[in-house]
Formats: C-alpha cells, structure tokens, sequence
C-alpha cells in the first residue's frame, strides 16, 4: 500500500521540498515543533528505522546533519536536533529541527494551526540556507517539486 510520504514524493498531495536527491527528500512538516521542522524520508518505502539498510540510512543521517546545519545558521539555534518516533506514518521518516532546549523536543509541543504562508517561509529559510552552504544541486529548482 502506498504511504502518504510517497504520495508527497510523488506529487499527489502538496509538500514544502528543500532537498531532492536519488535516495531521499526532505520537506516540512504541517505540523511543526519549532520553526524550520524538516522531514528527511527515504524515497523507497521501509517501514520504520530498524528495516532500513545501512547505506539508506547512512545516507539520511547525513542529509540530516546537512539540514540541522542549514536551520541552526537560519534560526540562531544553538542544536540541531533528530527525532526518530514513526508511529503516524509508516513510512521512515527522520524529523530535524532546530532546537534550544530539551524540554521543547517533544511531539506535544506541534502545532497543527501555523498558517501556510509561514510554514512556506520556514521551508523558504532552510531551502536559502543550503543554497548558502553550496548544497543548491540538492535544493529542488520550486518549493512544491520533489525533483532535483
């Protein structure tokens, strides 16, 4: 059965893309701890961080520590951080944002009413950061594509 990450994958149901390349993309979140929340999904469909094979999730780990980078220089946050839950999408899926302290980097903390306009801002933010950091090659040429 196809996930609802491969249906943003593949353009079936709108995204806010910053990164594209052959084995994953990232995109953000609708529903966002802080500012800047970036989804880092594996194009195949595996089902939870545990099925994943080593060089995916290598792969997205880096992409990731590329992302965290892009949000901490975006939003002057001191930590960069990565959550691994899976429970609402059974798709893999690493959840990067930037972080200030422990006590915000909890799922009860997203919010489910930020207006569209400023989740595409965030999205905006992190997307100009990469270009800054000379990762514009995996930056998609519009917010709403997957394609790199």
């Amino acid at each position: 059965m196809t996930t609802l990450f491969t249906k943003i994958i593949d353009g079936e149901i709108p995204g806010r893309f910053v990164w594209a390349d052959d084995v994953a993309v990232a995109f953000g979140t609708i529903a966002p701890i802080t500012d800047g929340h970036v989804l880092v999904v594996p194009r195949a469909e595996i089902a939870q961080l545990t099925d994943a094979p080593d060089d995916v999730l290598s792969h997205l780990v880096l992409v990731a520590r590329t992302i965290g980078r892009a949000q901490q220089r975006s939003w002057s946050a001191p930590r960069a951080a990565l959550l691994v839950a899976g429970f609402e999408v059974p798709h893999l899926h690493l959840h990067v944002l930037p972080a200030w302290d422990e006590a915000s980097l909890s799922f009860r903390n997203a919010r489910t009413d930020v207006p569209a306009a400023d989740l595409d801002a965030a999205a905006e933010r992190v997307r100009a950061a990469l270009v800054d950091l000379g990762h514009g090659a995996h930056v998609p040429a519009s917010l709403g594509s997957p394609a790199h």
